[in-house]
C-alpha cells in the first residue's frame, strides 16, 4: 500500500511536469528530489515506470524527470543497489537513443544520468552503452558524448575501455557524414586524449600501472590522419575548431616518429586556421600543445617551421586583448606560452626575429614585441642569460618612444629585466633613467572628453605605473640595491625630474636606510667612486627648496625632508643630533595639516629657522661659503617657479647672514643684483626679502651695496644706437627701481632697530625720494610699501615721541597725491589701499599733522573710497570669476584701510570735539541719496564710534554736547532701505549712548540694561518686514527717549520730525505719535462722520501703499471704535466679500484693547447665531435632480470678521474671556458649512480675486472659512497645542470632508481633552441641547465630539461622565445611522477614558453592544463593526460574570466575520476574539474548542493581503496561546508574533506545525480538512499558504497518527489545486506533494 502511495505521489508530480511555469517546474523537480532522498530506489523505479508508460510525453517534460533522476543518483550513489542501477542505466540509455535525431536537452539529460551512475557502476554503464556502439554502425551522437564525459568524470574506470572503444571507433570516422557527428567524434577524441594523459601522469594511483602511451599511439595517429587530412579542410567553422581542439591533446599521444613526420604539414595547417577564424584561442591552445609535444620529442622539423610560426603568432600579440571578451585575453596567454616554448628551444632566432620589430613604425607592433620580450625574459631566463647585452642595446630606440602604450610596455620590460639581473649590465643605467623620466611625467591637466581609442592611455597612467615600479624595484628586488644606490641621487637636483621627486626620495630613503642598517653610515655616499653625484650642498639646497611647497607632487615635502634626514652624515657630520630631532617635527607639522589649512608664511618661517639652526650647528665658514655659492648657482633653475625661487632667495639671505666673510657677502649680493629677473614680481619680492634678512647681520654691507647700485650705470638712460629699445629699457629701469626701493623697505623692517633708525633719513629715504615722480604702477606700489615698512620700523623701534620724523608731512602729501591720481569710476589697483595703510602708520609718528593737511587727507580718502561705484559682483562673476573675486577682496581691504586710517586720526584727538570734526566730514556721506555711499559711510561711522568708546578714558565728568545731533544723524537710518545700514545705525546709536554714560561718570565696563536691549533689537532689522522694523524702531526710540539727557531731547525731537519728509520712510514713529495724539484729542465728536472716515481711510489705503500710512490708519480705526463700536462694526460688515487686505487690516486694528475687543466679538457672535446657516436651493433640472445648500451672507461675513480680529495677537485676552461660546458657535457653524456652497454672486467674485495678481486672499468657501476661524480662535484662546495637534493629525482637512467630518471632530475632541480640559464643562453644557438639533450635521458633530471626549479620563475628572453616557445611550435609536455608530463608539471609549466606571455600568454597556451587533438597519455592518471594536475595548473592564453569560453567544456570532470580504470586519472580529479569550477560564474546554475551530483561519490570515488583519491575527494568536495547553506553541506565538517583528512565514509555520503535532496529534485530520476549505479562497497568498500548512503538518506527524488522514481525498484535493492559475500556489502544492512521503 505504501509503495503505491509513494508511486501515486511521484506520479501526481510527474503528471504536473507539463506545467508551463519554469518556477513550478523547478518546484516539481525539487519535490521529486525530496521524495528521492527518502526513498531513492522507489522513486527511481517510479520515474522509470512512468517514462516507460508515458511514451508520448513530450521531451521537455521528460527532461524534468531525468534531471531529478540524475540528482537522486548523484546524492545516493553509495546506496544504490545493482538492480536499481541496471534499471536506471537501461532507461537512460533508451531515453538517450530513442530518437535518431539529436534533441539536445532531452538526450543530454539522459546522458547526464548515465554519467552520474558511471561514477560507481562504470562497468554496468559501459556494458549497456557499448550495445549501442556496434562495429560498422554509426553510433548515436550522445553515445559518443557520454563516453567522452565518462572519460573525464571517471578517468581510472574509463581508460581501460578506451583501447577497445578506439578500435571500434576508428572505422566509423569515415562513416560520419554529418558535421555534428564529426564534431562529437572530435570531442570524444579530445577528452579521451586528455584522460589518457591524466591516467599516465598518475600511474602510481592507477588500477593498471602497466598502461603505456604506446598502447594508444597507433589508434590516435589513425584518428589524427582522418581529422587532419579530411575534416580540418571542412568549410564548417565549428567543426574545424572541434578538430583543432582535439589535435592538441592528441599530439602528445602520437608516436614520436609520426609526429615528427607530420609536423611539416601539421603546423602550417594549424597556422592557416588563424585566417579563417576570429576566435583564435582554441587554435593557439592547440598549437601550444603541439609545440610542447614537438619539443618533448626533440623534434628537428620545428627549425624549418620557425619563421612562419613567429610570423603568424607575433600579430596575435600585437592585436590588443579586449578585457570584455575573455577569450581574447586567454588567447594572448596561450600565444605567449608558444613564444616561451620557442624561446627555450631557439633563443637566437626568436631574438633575431623580435628585436628588429622594436623599430617598427606601427605602435601595436612595438607594444606587442615588448610584451613578448617581457614574457621570454621572465620565462626563459637561462637561455637569455648570455643575450643580456644584446637585448639591452636593442632597447635604445624604445627608450626614445613618445607613445604612452609603448612607454608602459617598456616599463614592464624594465621591471622584468630588474628581476633577472639585466640592469646590472652596461646600459642598465639608461633603462633606469627612462623609468625616472616616466615618473616625472606631468599630470594631464584635462583628460580628453572622448578618447578616439578606448584603450588610450594618459601620461597619468604611465606615470603611476612607473612610480609603482620604481618603488617595487627599490624595496623588493635585493639585487637592485647596488644599481640604484647612489645612482638615483643624480636625478634629485635636475629640475626636469621635479615631478619624480616624491617616488625618488622614497626609494632613496629606503635604500639609504638599508645601507645604514648594513653599517655603511659613514661611507653612505662615495664621491670618489661616483663623480656625477650632486654635492651635499646641492642636495641640501634642492631638498630644502622643494620642501617649501610640501603638498605639491604627491606630498613631496615629507619625502624630501625624510631623505634629507637620512643623508645627514653625508651633508655634515655635526648635523646628526639636530636633524634627528627637528626633521620629525617638521614632517609631523605637514601631516597634521592639509594644503588648505597650512599657513605658508608660518611654514616658511619654520624651514628658515631649521636652516638657521643647521648653519649654527655646522659653524664652519668654509662650508657655509660653499653652501651659499651652490644656492646662488641653483637660482636660475627655478625660473618659472616663483614660489620656490622666492623661498630660495630667503634661504640665501639667511645663509649670507650666517657667513662671516664680508667679502663673500658683498660679492654674492652684487651677483644677485646683476642676475635678478626684475620683470617678475615674485623675483623682486624674493630679492628684497633676501637683502632684508641679510641686513640682520650685515646692515653696513647691505646698505653700501644698495648705494653702489643706485649710482651704477643701470639707471642711466641708453642713448644713440640703443634708443630703439628706449621704451623697453625704461620699463626695465622702472622695475629695477621698484626692486631697489623694496630692498630698502625690507632692510628697514629686518635690520636691528637700534642701528637702522639713524640711517632712515640719511641713507634710505634720500635714495627713495628721488623716485616719487612716477606713473609706473609697480614703482608706485613699491614706493608705498617701502614707506609703510619704514613707518612700521620706526613705530616698532622706539617709544612714541622719541623720534621726530621731519619728512612725515612730505610723505603724507605724496601719498595723498597718489590717492588723488586714482580714477573715481573704478577700483582697479591697490594703490589707494596701500597708500592709506602707509598714512595710518605715518599719522602715528611725531610731529602732528597740521589741520589743513589733516582735512586734505580725510576728504581725499573719503571721496576716493566712499564714492566708488558699487561692485556689480554678480555680473562680474559671470564674466570673469577670478577677477571679480580679486576685486571683491581688494574692495574689502580698501575699506579696512580707510577705517584704520580714520581711527588713527581720531586717536590723536579723542574728544567730543574730535568726534564732531570727524562727523563733519562724514555727515554728507551718511545722508547721501546713493545707497552704496550711505552704506559705506555708516559702516565706517560704526567702526569709528566703537573705536572711540573702546579708547575713551574720562577723568572728569564733562557734557557730551553733540549727542542729540549725532543720534539724530543715525537714528533715522535704523529703518533705512538697506539692511546693512540699519544694523550699523543701531550700533552707532548703541555706542553714542554708552559714550554719553561714560561722560556722565559711569565706568567703561558698566552695562546699562536698556542700552543693551538695542543689541537684541538688531535681529528685527535684518529683514525689511516693515511691521518688525516699526516695532524695532519704536523700541529704539523708547531707549533713546529714556537715555537722552533733557537738554538734548529737544534737538533730538526736532531732528526726528524732520525725518517725516524723508523719502526713505524713516519717520513712521513720529507719524504714529501724531495721529495718536490728534485722534485722542478730537475723536469723540465724530460719530456721524465715522462711516465716511472709515471709507476715506479705506480709499487712502488703496491709493498709497506706505507702511506708516497703514499704521496710522489702523490706529485711527481703533480710536474710532473705542468711541463708536457699533457703527464701526456695521460699517465694516457692509464691506464687500471677500474682504480685501485693507478691510482686513482695519478689522485687525480692533483687537488692540481687550474690553473693546470682547464687546465687538459678542456683537459678531450674535450675528452668526441669529441667521440660518444656509438655505436649500433647487438645482437646475438639466444638472440633475435634488437641491444644494447655499450659505447665507451675514453669518459668512461675521465669520470672516471673527477670523480677522482673532488673527491679531492682541485679541488673546478677549478670546480667552469668551472661549466657550466662541468655541461652540464656531464648531456648530463648521458642522453646518460642510458641503455648503457660496451664493452665485460671491462665487464669481471669489474666482476673480483668486486669479488677480498680488497676494492670494483667503478662501471664502464657507467650510474652509469656518475651519480657519475655529483654528485661529483656538490659537488666540491659548490652545495653540490643540490647533497644532489637530493640524499634525490632519484633522482640519478631515473636518472639511463630508465623508470624514466626524473623524476630524474626533481629532479635535481628543486634542481638547488633552490640552484644554478645564474648558470642557461649559463647552459640554452648551453643546448638549444640540443633540436634539433639527440639523443632522449638528447631531453628528456633537455626538462625534462627545464620543471622543469619553475616550479621555478628563470627562470623569470633570464629573461629566454620567451625563454624556446617558446622552450617548439615548442616541441609539437616532434616525441617522452615523449618529448610532458614533454613540456606540463613545460608549466603547469609556474603556480607555474611564475604565474604572465600566464595571459599574457593565450590564448596560454590554447590552448596548449586543444590540449594536444585532442592528437591523445596518446593510454594510458598520454598526456591528463599531459594536465589535467597542466591545473589544470594554472587555478588560467588565465583570467576568457579565461577559461569561454571553461568551459563547458572542464568539459564535462573530466567527463568520473572520473570512468577511471587508478587511475592517475581519480585523475587528479577530481582535474581539482575541480579547474574549481572557474570559474563557470558567468555560475553558468549551472555549478551547472555539480556539481550535478558529486556529487554522487565524494562522492562514497571517498571509492576509491587509496588514491590519495580519496584525489582528498576531494579537489573537498571542492571546489564544496561553489557553491552548501547549507551552512551545504559546512561546512561539509570544516571541514571533510581536507587532513590530517581521515574520518569516514558512519558517514560522514549520515550527508551529511541529508543536501542533506534538501537542495535538489527534487533530491532524481536522486541521487538514479545515485547510482544504481554504483551497478555494479568493486570496492567492492564503490559497498558497493552505497546502504549505498541510505540508508542514505532514513533515512533523508521528507514524501512528498517519492513519487519521484520508490520503486519497487529500491527494485528490492537491491534484486539483495543482491546476490553479497562479504559479506560486502550484509551487506550494508541488512542495507539499513531495512531503507526503512522510505519511505514506
Amino acid at each position: 500500500m505504501t509503495e503505491s502511495r509513494i508511486k501515486r505521489l511521484a506520479t501526481t508530480l510527474m503528471d504536473a511536469t507539463t506545467d508551463k511555469d519554469p518556477l513550478v517546474q523547478e518546484q516539481i523537480y525539487n519535490a521529486l528530489c525530496y521524495l528521492g532522498e527518502s526513498e531513492p530506489e522507489e522513486i527511481l523505479n517510479s520515474c522509470d515506470e512512468y517514462l516507460r508508460q508515458h511514451d508520448k510525453l513530450a521531451y521537455p517534460h521528460r527532461v524534468i524527470i531525468l534531471k531529478a533522476m540524475e540528482t537522486v543518483v548523484k546524492n545516493n550513489i553509495a546506496l544504490l543497489d545493482k538492480s536499481t542501477a541496471k534499471v536506471v542505466i537501461f532507461l537512460a540509455s533508451n531515453e538517450m537513443t530513442k530518437s535518431k535525431e539529436v534533441i539536445r536537452d532531452w538526450q543530454q539529460a539522459a546522458s547526464s544520468v548515465l554519467v552520474a551512475v558511471g561514477q560507481r557502476f562504470i562497468n554496468k554503464v559501459m556494458e549497456e552503452v557499448l550495445t549501442k556502439f556496434q562495429p560498422g554502425i554509426l553510433p548515436h551522437y550522445f553515445v559518443l558524448q557520454t563516453f567522452a564525459n565518462l572519460s573525464v568524470s571517471n578517468v581510472f574506470g574509463m581508460v581501460p575501455f578506451l583501447n577497445s572503444i578506439l578500435g571500434t571507433m576508428l572505422p566509423m570516422l569515415g562513416m560520419a557524414k554529418q558535421d555534428h557527428m564529426k564534431a562529437v567524434f572530435c570531442y570524444a577524441l579530445q577528452h579521451f586524449s586528455e584522460s589518457i594523459q591524466e591516467y599516465l601522469a598518475n600511474l602510481d594511483k592507477a588500477p593498471d600501472p602497466t598502461v603505456r602511451k604506446d598502447t594508444f599511439s597507433n589508434e590516435i595517429f589513425s584518428a589524427y590522419e582522418v581529422l587532419f587530412n579530411s575534416w580540418l579542410q571542412h568549410r564548417e567553422a565549428k567543426l574545424r575548431l572541434a578538430v583543432v581542439e582535439a589535435l592538441g591533446p592528441m599530439s602528445y599521444l602520437m608516436p614520436s616518429e609520426k609526429l615528427e613526420e607530420q609536423l611539416p604539414k601539421l603546423i602550417p595547417g594549424i597556422l592557416a586556421l588563424y585566417k579563417k577564424h576570429t576566435e583564435a584561442f582554441y587554435i593557439s591552445k592547440s598549437l601550444c600543445q603541439i609545440l610542447e609535444a614537438s619539443v618533448n620529442i626533440g623534434s628537428r622539423s620545428l627549425d624549418v617551421q620557425l619563421d612562419s610560426l613567429l610570423g603568424t603568432l607575433h600579430p596575435q600579440i600585437c592585436a590588443p586583448a579586449d578585457p570584455s571578451v575573455p577569450l581574447t585575453v586567454k588567447n594572448h596567454t596561450e600565444v605567449l606560452r608558444c613564444f616561451t616554448v620557442l624561446a627555450c628551444s631557439f633563443p637566437d632566432r626568436v631574438l633575431a626575429f623580435l628585436l628588429p620589430k622594436l623599430e617598427s613604425s606601427n605602435e601595436r607592433t612595438r607594444v606587442g614585441t615588448l610584451l613578448i620580450m617581457r614574457q621570454i625574459i621572465n620565462s626563459a631566463p637561462s637561455q637569455m642569460e648570455i643575450k643580456k647585452p644584446f637585448i639591452l642595446s636593442s632597447m635604445k630606440l624604445p627608450l626614445q618612444d613618445s607613445n604612452n602604450k609603448v612607454k608602459r610596455a617598456v616599463v614592464q620590460v624594465i621591471s622584468a629585466m630588474a628581476h633577472h639581473g639585466y640592469l646590472e649590465q652596461p646600459g642598465g643605467e639608461a633603462m633606469m633613467e627612462f623609468l625616472v623620466r616616466q615618473c616625472a611625467l606631468p599630470s594631464d591637466a584635462q583628460p580628453k572628453k572622448q578618447p578616439l581609442d578606448a584603450d588610450d592611455l594618459t601620461s597619468d597612467s604611465v606615470q603611476s605605473i612607473s612610480v609603482n615600479t620604481l618603488f617595487l624595484l627599490s624595496t623588493t628586488v635585493d639585487r637592485m640595491n647596488n644599481v640604484l644606490w647612489p645612482y638615483l641621487l643624480e636625478f634629485v637636483t635636475p629640475i626636469q625630474f621635479t615631478n619624480a621627486l616624491t617616488p625618488l626620495c622614497k626609494s632613496l630613503m629606503y635604500l639609504a636606510t638599508k645601507k645604514q642598517e648594513e653599517g655603511e653610515n659613514t661611507s653612505l655616499i662615495r664621491y670618489d667612486l661616483n663623480a656625477n653625484l650632486p654635492s651635499p650642498y646641492a642636495l641640501t639646497t634642492r631638498l630644502l627648496v622643494v620642501s617649501s611647497q610640501p603638498y605639491a607632487g604627491d606630498c613631496r615635502g615629507v619625502a624630501a625632508l625624510r631623505l634629507l634626514s637620512v643623508l645627514h652624515y653625508s651633508v655634515h657630520p655635526a648635523l646628526d643630533q639636530l636633524w634627528s630631532k627637528q626633521v620629525p617635527l617638521l614632517v609631523e607639522h605637514i601631516e597634521e595639516n592639509t594644503e588648505k589649512s597650512l599657513s605658508r608664511k608660518e611654514w616658511e618661517e619654520k624651514l628658515l629657522l631649521f636652516l638657521q639652526e643647521t648653519l649654527a650647528a655646522v659653524a664652519d665658514n668654509a662650508w657655509i661659503c660653499h653652501f651659499v655659492t651652490e644656492m646662488c648657482r641653483q637660482l636660475s633653475s627655478y625660473n618659472g617657479l616663483p614660489l620656490e625661487k622666492n623661498f630660495l632667495y630667503k634661504c640665501i639671505g639667511t645663509t649670507l647672514g650666517a657667513c662671516t666673510s664680508k667679502d663673500l657677502v658683498q660679492k654674492q649680493l652684487q651677483e644677485l643684483l646683476e642676475t635678478a629677473r626684475y620683470q617678475e614680481e615674485a623675483e623682486r619680492e624674493g630679492l628684497a626679502s633676501c637683502f632684508g634678512i641679510c641686513a640682520i647681520n650685515h646692515l653696513e654691507e647691505t646698505l653700501a651695496k644698495l648705494e653702489d647700485f643706485v649710482r651704477s650705470d643701470v639707471f642711466k638712460k641708453s642713448v644713440g644706437l640703443f634708443s630703439l629699445f628706449k621704451d623697453r629699457s625704461d620699463n626695465e629701469v622702472e622695475k629695477i627701481k621698484s626692486s631697489l626701493i623694496l630692498c630698502y623697505g625690507y632692510v628697514a623692517v629686518y635690520a636691528p632697530k637700534e642701528l637702522v633708525l639713524a640711517r632712515i633719513e640719511a641713507d634710505i629715504l634720500k635714495n627713495i625720494f628721488q623716485y616719487f615722480n612716477t606713473k609706473d604702477l609697480t614703482l608706485k606700489l613699491c614706493l608705498i610699501r617701502s614707506i609703510c615698512m619704514i613707518s612700521q620700523a620706526i613705530c616698532n623701534g622706539v617709544k612714541c615721541g622719541d623720534f621726530i620724523f621731519s619728512r612725515k608731512a612730505e610723505l603724507v602729501a605724496q601719498m595723498v597725491e597718489f590717492i588723488k591720481a586714482e580714477p573715481l569710476e573704478a577700483l582697479r589697483t591697490p594703490v589707494r589701499q596701500r597708500a592709506m595703510v602707509a598714512c595710518t602708520y605715518l599719522v602715528i609718528l611725531e610731529p602732528h599733522l597740521s589741520d589743513p593737511d589733516r582735512t586734505e587727507l580725510m576728504d581725499t580718502c573719503l571721496a576716493s573710497v566712499l564714492a566708488l561705484p558699487p561692485p556689480e559682483l554678480a555680473k562680474e562673476r559671470e564674466e570673469n570669476g577670478g577677477d571679480a573675486l580679486h576685486k571683491e577682496m581688494l574692495y574689502g581691504d580698501t575699506m579696512g584701510a580707510l577705517k584704520d586710517l580714520l581711527k588713527s586720526l581720531l586717536q590723536r584727538n579723542l574728544t567730543p570735539h574730535g568726534l564732531q570734526d570727524m562727523f563733519a566730514h562724514l555727515g554728507p556721506w551718511i545722508k547721501s541719496s546713493k545707497e552704496h555711499e550711505r552704506q559705506r559711510a555708516v559702516e565706517v561711522s560704526a567702526a569709528l564710534l566703537d573705536f572711540y568708546l573702546s579708547k575713551l578714558n574720562v577723568s572728569t565728568v564733562i557734557p557730551f554736547y553733540n549727542l542729540g545731533v549725532l543720534i539724530a544723524l543715525f537714528s533715522p537710518r535704523c529703518s533705512d532701505s538697506l539692511a546693512s545700514v540699519r544694523q550699523h545705525a543701531v550700533d552707532c546709536v548703541y555706542c553714542l549712548l554708552y559714550i554719553q554714560l561714560c561722560y556722565e561718570g559711569f565706568a567703561r565696563d558698566h552695562r546699562d540694561e536698556m542700552v543693551e536691549g538695542l543689541k537684541a533689537l538688531k535681529k528685527g532689522l535684518e529683514e525689511p518686514d516693515f511691521t518688525v522694523l516699526f516695532h524695532t524702531c519704536n523700541n529704539i526710540a523708547m531707549v533713546i527717549g529714556k537715555r537722552v539727557p533733557p537738554d538734548q531731547l529737544m534737538s533730538l525731537l526736532l531732528a526726528m520730525f524732520e525725518g517725516l519728509a524723508d523719502p526713505d520712510k524713516n519717520c513712521s514713529r513720529a507719524a504714529t505719535v501724531m495721529i495718536n495724539s490728534l485722534l485722542k484729542e478730537r475723536g469723540a465728536v465724530l460719530q456721524e462722520k465715522v462711516p465716511d472716515i472709515m471709507s476715506i481711510i479705506h480709499s487712502k489705503l488703496e491709493e498709497v501703499d506706505e507702511e506708516h500710512i497703514r499704521k496710522a490708519a489702523q490706529q485711527t480705526v481703533y480710536i474710532l471704535a473705542a468711541q463708536h463700536k457699533s457703527v464701526v462694526v456695521s460699517s465694516l460688515l457692509g464691506s464687500p466679500l471677500p474682504f480685501d487686505s485693507h478691510t482686513c487690516a482695519m478689522w485687525r486694528s480692533l483687537a488692540t484693547e481687550p474690553t473693546l475687543t470682547s464687546q465687538i466679538l459678542e456683537q459678531l457672535l450674535e450675528k452668526v447665531n441669529r441667521d440660518v446657516p444656509y438655505k436649500e436651493s433647487k438645482s437646475f433640472p438639466l444638472l440633475g435632480s435634488g437641491s444644494e445648500r447655499v450659505a447665507t451672507p451675514l453669518p459668512l461675513a461675521a465669520t470672516c470678521a471673527l477670523y480677522e480680529i482673532m488673527s491679531a495677537a492682541e485679541s488673546g485676552p478677549a478670546v480667552l474671556g469668551l472661549y466657550p461660546p466662541l468655541f461652540v458657535t464656531l464648531l456648530l457653524r463648521l458642522s453646518c458649512t460642510v458641503g455648503v456652497q457660496l451664493p452665485r454672486n460671491l462665487q464669481s467674485r471669489e474666482r476673480r480675486s483668486s486669479s488677480s495678481l498680488g497676494p492670494a486672499p483667503r478662501s471664502l468657501q464657507p467650510c474652509s472659512c469656518a475651519v480657519e476661524t475655529l483654528k485661529v480662535m483656538l490659537v488666540r484662546g491659548g490652545s495653540e497645542e490643540v490647533a497644532r495637534a489637530v493640524g499634525s493629525a490632519g484633522g482640519w482637512e478631515l473636518m472639511a470632508s463630508p465623508e470624514r467630518h466626524h473623524d476630524g471632530i474626533a481629532v479635535l475632541a481628543r486634542a481638547m481633552a488633552r490640552h484644554a480640559g478645564p474648558r470642557l464643562p461649559l463647552i459640554v453644557k452648551n453643546l448638549i441641547p444640540t443633540l436634539n438639533s433639527v440639523f443632522d450635521s449638528q447631531r453628528v458633530t456633537t455626538t462625534a465630539f462627545f464620543a471622543e471626549l469619553l475616550n479621555s479620563n478628563v470627562v470623569n475628572d470633570l464629573i461629566l461622565l454620567e451625563t454624556m453616557m446617558d446622552n450617548m445611550t439615548g442616541r441609539q435609536k437616532d434616525s441617522c445611522m452615523l449618529v448610532r455608530m458614533l454613540a456606540l463608539r463613545g460608549l466603547g471609549n469609556i474603556a480607555s477614558g474611564s475604565p474604572e466606571k465600566v464595571r459599574k455600568h457593565g450590564a448596560k454597556l454590554l447590552a448596548s453592544m449586543v444590540n449594536g451587533m444585532d442592528d437591523k438597519d445596518d446593510p454594510q455592518n458598520l454598526v456591528a463593526l463599531e459594536a465589535m471594536s467597542s466591545l473589544s475595548k470594554l472587555l478588560d473592564h467588565l465583570e467576568e460574570r457579565d461577559v461569561q453569560s454571553m461568551l459563547l453567544h458572542i464568539a459564535i456570532r462573530i466567527r463568520p466575520f473572520f473570512d468577511s470580504e471587508q478587511p475592517d470586519l475581519r480585523q475587528s472580529s479577530i481582535v474581539l476574539f482575541g480579547n474574549l479569550t481572557k474570559f474563557s477560564q470558567g468555560h475553558c474546554e468549551v472555549f478551547v474548542e472555539q480556539i481550535l475551530n478558529g486556529l487554522v483561519t487565524l494562522l492562514l490570515h497571517l498571509q492576509d493581503p491587509k496588514p491590519e488583519v495580519v496584525k489582528a491575527c498576531k494579537f489573537a494568536l498571542r492571546m489564544c496561546g496561553p489557553n491552548m495547553g501547549c507551552e512551545g506553541l504559546c512561546d512561539m506565538f509570544l516571541n514571533h508574533l510581536q507587532e513590530e517583528r517581521s515574520l518569516h512565514y514558512g519558517e514560522f509555520m514549520n515550527n508551529v506545525c511541529k508543536h501542533l503535532m506534538q501537542c495535538y496529534p489527534e487533530m491532524l485530520n481536522r486541521l487538514i480538512l479545515t485547510n482544504l476549505f481554504y483551497f478555494k479562497s479568493n486570496w492567492v497568498d492564503i490559497r498558497a499558504a493552505a497546502p504549505m500548512f498541510i505540508g508542514f503538518l505532514v513533515l512533523h506527524v508521528d507514524e501512528e497518527q498517519c492513519q487519521q488522514v484520508d490520503l486519497d481525498q487529500l491527494i485528490s484535493a492537491l491534484n486539483l489545486l495543482l491546476k490553479d492559475p497562479v504559479p506560486a500556489v502550484r509551487m506550494k502544492v508541488a512542495e507539499t506533494l513531495g512531503r507526503l512521503v512522510r505519511i505514506l
